[in-house]
């Protein structure tokens, strides 16, 4: 079986007002070469921005890759990472104390993707100089200016 392919993946959402118009974008770098990928929608939150550039990464994919995904969304990573989101999923999308988890289709989605890829999160502080974080940071901005 032919190893898998890395590729590095950058994402970022970005809200104006909560909810409001949001956007996200995403860079995917596979010896580097890069793709920039971006979208919004008129009326959404920062998560699930955060969530929609994870996703929009991971099935933009053509094969099942490890993954190497940098993100300053502690709501994202530390869902995955924690297993929050896969308790979530099993309690029918309930979150401690009978509330409903915010989200559960973007979070479906999400899990099946993370079935199909090797997906290694690493989480840096937003805004603070992180040249791919930045640059996903200004395609999210851009993209919810087009809302307003």
């Amino acid at each position: 079986m032919a190893e898998k392919k890395t590729i590095e993946m950058f994402t970022d959402g970005a809200c104006s007002g909560n909810p409001g118009p949001g956007g996200w974008g995403t860079i995917l770098r596979y010896k580097g070469i890069e793709k920039e990928l971006f979208g919004g929608e008129p009326n959404t939150t920062n998560n699930r921005m955060e969530l929609t550039a994870v996703i929009m990464g991971l099935s933009a994919l053509k094969e099942s890759c490890k993954v190497e995904l940098t993100s300053d969304s502690k709501y994202v990573i530390d869902a995955i990472t924690l297993g929050w989101a896969k308790k979530w999923k099993a309690n029918g999308w309930k979150r401690g104390k009978n509330q409903p988890a915010l989200n559960p289709d973007l979070w479906d989605k999400l899990l099946h993707l993370l079935e199909q890829h090797e997906v290694t999160f690493h989480w840096i502080k937003g805004h603070a100089g992180h040249e791919e974080n930045e640059r996903c940071d200004r395609l999210a901005v851009a993209q919810s200016q087009k809302y307003k």
